[in-house]
């Protein structure tokens, strides 16, 4: 079966993800995990790439990034491929492929949807039973969106800014995001159009986004949307 080309285009987030070959483990120690995010942030500098939550899981990723150039994303999973594979093959004197073929991604739209899709991923540690609360994990960007805490790598996307206008407001705004549980739907949702990559958001914007394409897949089956009382200006989404 063919693969999908890719969405490569410039402005639109991504919400991408990679796992370890045959689920093994990517990241041993802190310093991994450390070295992995400046190799993110050198990659990120060089093919224009703004990250704008992420999660490092024992033997996962998920980033949301926004490329500013249409093949940014690709570069820039090329770029940590050669980068912490080679660290980290060196380092544990391994051989061969750490992740586990070419990564997912999908497409995601403003507003609503990004919200929904940052708060899955900063709340991955807490479905995987390993944190209690979102906070309690430290491979993450929920202490940048959420508590303020200084990353050199978080760069805030224009739906983050929106939830306030001033900074200290804006990390009580996101916090309230995660005091409401996303419902099954939603959750599926994310899941569905990741693991197809598809695009997650509006039949509308869909629709835009296959017209940009020329035409390729966006929507598979029936999917869920955010409950319609979800805005970025409210505190459930």
């Amino acid at each position: 079966m063919p693969r999908k080309p890719r969405f490569n285009l410039p402005g639109y987030t991504q919400h991408v993800f990679q796992r370890g070959y045959n689920n093994q483990s990517c990241f041993l120690s802190d310093r991994d995990c450390r070295f992995y995010l400046k190799c993110l942030q050198i990659a990120c500098t060089k093919y224009q790439c703004a990250i704008h939550a992420y999660v490092l899981m024992l033997d996962h990723v998920h980033l949301l990034v926004t490329p500013q150039e249409g093949c940014g994303v690709s570069r820039l999973m090329q770029a940590l491929g050669r980068n912490y594979v080679r660290y980290f093959n060196t380092k544990y004197d391994r051989h061969g492929a750490l992740w586990q073929g070419r990564y997912k991604s999908s497409l995601v739209q403003d507003d609503q949807y990004f919200l929904l899709c940052s708060l899955y991923i900063e709340t991955n540690p807490v479905r995987a039973g390993i944190a209690i609360k979102p906070g309690d994990y430290v491979w993450s960007s929920y202490r940048s969106n959420a508590l303020g805490e200084r990353s050199e790598v978080v760069t805030p996307h224009i739906s983050y800014l929106a939830l306030a206008r001033q900074r200290s407001r804006r990390f009580v705004s996101y916090r309230k995001l995660f005091e409401i549980e996303p419902n099954h739907t939603e959750l599926n949702d994310v899941r569905h159009c990741l693991d197809h990559e598809l695009v997650l958001g509006s039949e509308l914007f869909r629709d835009e986004i296959q017209a940009l394409t020329n035409n390729r897949p966006v929507r598979h089956g029936v999917s869920g949307r955010p409950r319609k009382d979800a805005t970025v200006n409210q505190a459930g989404i």
